[in-house]
């Protein structure tokens, strides 16, 4: 079992389609040290044979899910609109 008191490192794949507003977000891996993340996202970049994809990594679970919940919300906003 994973100990909680530990810093959690995701790295985060993002898609875009058609225009920039038109993102997804989604944990591609999780990782327990900077190191594994780095080696996680550049190994995943070497593998990504797509233009609209790309990776980053977030520094800690509340940092990317307030960033996915923002996206998310804005894009039910935004499909309401029509």
């Amino acid at each position: 079992m994973n100990n909680p008191q530990k810093k959690v490192w995701l790295v985060i794949e993002k898609n875009t389609y058609g225009y920039s507003d038109n993102e997804t977000f989604s944990v591609a891996k999780k990782a327990y040290s900077t190191e594994e993340a780095i080696g996680f996202k550049v190994a995943l970049e070497k593998l990504n044979d797509r233009e609209n994809q790309s990776y980053f990594i977030a520094t800690d679970v509340e940092t990317a899910t307030n960033e996915v919940i923002k996206f998310h919300n804005k894009k039910v906003s935004d499909e309401a609109a029509f």
